[in-house]
């Protein structure tokens, strides 16, 4: 990481961090600068955008040098999605950080759009639904994209799901190598990985557990107790 913030991320940081989301402001520095090696008219492929937080910094990074980024969200309806609301107010950030053509929506389930994509990728970022099944799909992403590419994928060693995806087609996997994260979000990049690249991820399995105490804590508004062992501070789930 940078030892200090680019003006152009603190900008960008500036107005998503007033949108809706649970990207942390050092995650959102990670989406920036694992984007500076993209080539001009890059393509940026996002799963799950919610409100926009993720998405118009991912714009705002590749805009300037005619990239794109492909915004891949159902926007279902429900208590927990917000479906047409959610899709009006993501619409609405974008058009306010002046991103609009800079973003293409693509409105349905990335697993039901992987099996119709056939164009190639310069960036990964994964967010969607966070169950084993769905991460394990989204992962298949990754075929459109070249050697050093980024592959970045949030709640990674927070989320259950997530977490046993990773172990189960990363960790093995002989094409996606593991760098480093801020917080849950985690940068893997596509090449071969080394005995070390594995070794970082197993690493990794003491802090998801943390992670998982600290939830089952939360639930059961043990928070006190949360905060007393682990120093996990606030109603929510760590991430």
């Amino acid at each position: 990481m940078p030892d200090q913030i680019s003006p152009q991320f603190a900008d960008a940081w500036e107005f998503a961090s007033g949108v809706s989301g649970w990207l942390t402001e050092a995650q959102g520095e990670l989406l920036w600068t694992s984007t500076e090696r993209l080539p001009e008219d890059a393509l940026v492929v996002e799963i799950g955008s919610h409100q926009g937080r993720s998405t118009t910094v991912l714009a705002a990074a590749v805009q300037a040098s005619g990239g794109q980024v492909v915004a891949v969200d159902p926007f279902v309806d429900g208590r927990l999605f917000g479906g047409r609301k959610t899709r009006d107010i993501f619409e609405a950030n974008l058009a306010a950080a002046q991103l609009t053509d800079t973003v293409e929506l693509l409105p349905e389930y990335s697993t039901v759009a992987r099996k119709s994509w056939s164009r190639p990728i310069d960036y990964l970022y994964i967010d969607g639904k966070h169950d084993y099944w769905t991460l394990s799909d989204d992962l298949k992403w990754s075929e459109h994209l070249p050697e050093g590419a980024p592959v970045l994928i949030h709640d990674c060693y927070s989320s259950i799901g997530v977490t046993l995806g990773i172990l189960a087609h990363v960790l093995p996997s002989r094409r996606l190598r593991y760098e480093r994260r801020a917080g849950s979000l985690a940068l893997f990049r596509v090449g071969k990985p080394s005995v070390a690249d594995r070794l970082r991820i197993v690493g990794e399995i003491p802090w998801w557990l943390r992670n998982v105490v600290v939830k089952v804590l939360l639930r059961l508004r043990l928070g006190v107790v949360a905060k007393a062992l682990f120093g996990h501070r606030g109603p929510y789930d760590p991430y």
